[in-house]
């Protein structure tokens, strides 16, 4: 789908929960909602920083860009905004957003140390051949949760300490990985 049609579908969510039932559940539902204002916070503050507009203005092959994600995950809150941003101006990066609990579940190919962890991009060329994957958090951002997580701290506070990460570092980490990947194609 495309962006726009990924808020279509995000706002039908909070308005009609009980259509989807996954967001039946209330901390599931609880946690979209937020996830809706972390994203349009982003829409409407992130900006890509020069260099990062510059890289990915050199683009000038197709490229398919995949970003397998869901409204309740709050890493996707903010990698998804930030990435559509970098890539909406370019017209040789179609961007499509897939969900991970959808067919063709896509993220079964796509796995990170063996789960369905979101958001992952998949940046193919127009042959339809992969040319790199990121996520499913910039790296500084997956080292505080595996730490976290490795001292057993309960899921609230990994989640309160990675939003504060994700506001102080206001989108830079994921700006430098993807020119890196765009550079490098690693």
């Amino acid at each position: 789908m495309t962006f726009e049609e990924y808020l279509t579908y995000f706002e039908a969510i909070l308005t009609n929960p009980a259509d989807h039932p996954t967001y039946a559940d209330p901390e599931y539902l609880s946690y979209t909602k937020l996830n809706w204002s972390r994203m349009n916070r982003w829409l409407k503050k992130f900006e890509a920083n020069t260099h990062a507009k510059s890289i990915i203005h050199t683009i000038q092959q197709p490229q398919h860009w995949i970003l397998i994600t869901e409204p309740w995950c709050g890493d996707a809150a903010h990698s998804v905004p930030q990435i559509y941003n970098m890539v909406k101006d370019n017209p040789h990066i179609q961007l499509d957003l897939q969900l991970r609990d959808s067919p063709p579940l896509l993220i079964n190919d796509y796995l990170t140390n063996g789960g369905k962890s979101i958001p992952k991009l998949v940046i193919r060329n127009a042959a339809d051949e992969d040319l790199a994957t990121w996520g499913p958090r910039p790296e500084k951002a997956d080292v505080l949760f595996q730490s976290m997580k490795s001292e057993e701290k309960s899921f609230n506070e990994i989640k309160e300490a990675l939003q504060r990460w994700y506001n102080e570092d206001k989108g830079q980490e994921i700006q430098n990985e993807l020119v890196a990947l765009l550079v490098t194609g690693n």
